[in-house]
């Protein structure tokens, strides 16, 4: 069992204003075959997370620690990362001019897997994917992203994750522009990929509408860079009718207010 470990996380990032500290202390333990959701309003600090775990260098720790199995997630690179397991499916995918969807995804199975996947086994894996994902057959051969739809480039990004079969995967805000029927089916893949692999989810979300389809194990609230309190589904049941508004009182001056 794969286990990702955060521990008293300190992170800031550059602002017109100077340094500016995002992450005040998080501490927060994944399992693979876990579901875990982390809510919270804007600019609580949840997309840095996401940025700080995959190795975005925008972003700078501070202090406190981030281990995958025991190693230093910290000092691995972008690629190393991923080749170790851990998966981001973006909040604003990038579009990547030049590169089809089919060698795209062939690249990033060869570089995790050390080796190319066959060429039969390959396609028809991709070709039922798609499928599942209601996505056009067509989309294979298309730039990746390029001129897609938001929900087109969300269902791409989870078409990756089925396919590249990573240990654990944050989903930053994967709901976000998604209309019912399309938050049904992105929410099926994640369902799909946690059966036949065990794995583990970092969800975050505003909202408790994808949570309906992805049930969490554990809900996480975050406030001003920190966990501030911590529960089950029933936690997020009790936000969707109370809001953010009892923890803001009391955050005060604390709360950042420096995107997420």
């Amino acid at each position: 069992m794969s286990v990702l470990e955060i521990r008293d996380l300190h992170v800031t990032v550059e602002t017109d204003a100077g340094t500016t500290p995002i992450l005040n202390g998080v501490t927060l333990t994944i399992e693979t075959g876990q579901t875990h959701a982390i809510m919270g309003p804007n600019g609580s600090g949840k997309s840095t997370l996401a940025y700080t775990i995959a190795g975005h260098p925008k972003y700078t720790v501070t202090s406190g620690s981030i281990t995958f199995d025991g190693e230093d997630v910290l000092a691995m690179s972008v690629d190393e990362r991923a080749r170790a397991g851990l998966f981001l499916a973006m909040q604003y995918p990038v579009e990547i001019p030049g590169v089809t969807v089919t060698n795209f995804l062939r690249t990033a199975k060869t570089a995790i897997d050390g080796e190319a996947p066959s060429i039969r086994t390959w396609t028809k894996d991709v070709k039922a994917s798609m499928k599942n994902l209601r996505m056009d057959a067509k989309f294979a051969q298309r730039n990746v992203n390029e001129g897609f739809s938001g929900g087109e480039k969300k269902r791409h990004e989870i078409l990756q994750l089925e396919l590249l079969r990573p240990k654990l995967a944050v989903l930053d805000e994967t709901d976000s522009g998604l209309d019912v029927d399309a938050l049904k089916i992105v929410s099926e893949g994640v369902n799909r990929a946690k059966s036949e692999t065990d794995l583990g989810v970092l969800l975050i979300t505003h909202y408790t509408r994808i949570l309906r389809y992805i049930r969490p194990d554990f809900v996480h609230v975050m406030i001003g860079g920190r966990i501030v309190e911590e529960g089950g589904p029933e936690l997020a049941d009790r936000l969707e009718d109370e809001g953010y508004d009892r923890y803001l009182a009391p955050a005060g001056e604390a709360a950042v207010d420096a995107g997420e």
